[in-house]
């Protein structure tokens, strides 16, 4: 039976994306997604949480995402759930979960001078290679 493991989310930049190179040459760039949600509490006070996901985008995807968005920019990411765990230095369990995109919509609408796409234009989209045997 095949399995399923996909992830979606809206949400904003919270800093600028970082690019970076793999020993092979490959391109990644990485940044973080916050997600808002409010809700009502059964007390009737009104909440307003905030979702943070990292996002990782490999190769033309990856250089897209560094060129186009920056810091407060609305994006639609969708990809696979990927968990890294290792042991720190102080011999703690620790891990981390990001989302590895293989599509990344950009939603904030044109500006005469940011050069990116225009808002609902064709997602840009990637085959991001397998990440298991990587260092990080």
């Amino acid at each position: 039976m095949a399995g399923l493991n996909k992830i979606m989310v809206i949400g904003n930049l919270g800093s600028d994306p970082e690019m970076r190179y793999t020993p092979n040459g490959a391109p990644v760039t990485s940044f973080s997604v916050a997600t808002n949600r409010t809700y009502t509490t059964s007390q009737g006070e009104r909440r307003d949480e905030t979702e943070w996901f990292r996002i990782v985008a490999w190769n033309q995807l990856a250089e897209t995402c560094n060129q186009f968005l920056k810091k407060g920019s609305s994006v639609y990411a969708e990809g696979r759930l990927r968990t890294d765990s290792w042991t720190s230095k102080e011999g703690e369990p620790r891990f981390t979960n990001e989302i590895v995109a293989n599509q990344v919509v950009f939603l904030d609408k044109r500006s005469d001078n940011m050069g990116g796409p225009e808002s609902n234009d064709t997602p840009q989209t990637d085959n991001a290679p397998q990440t298991d045997n990587l260092p990080w």
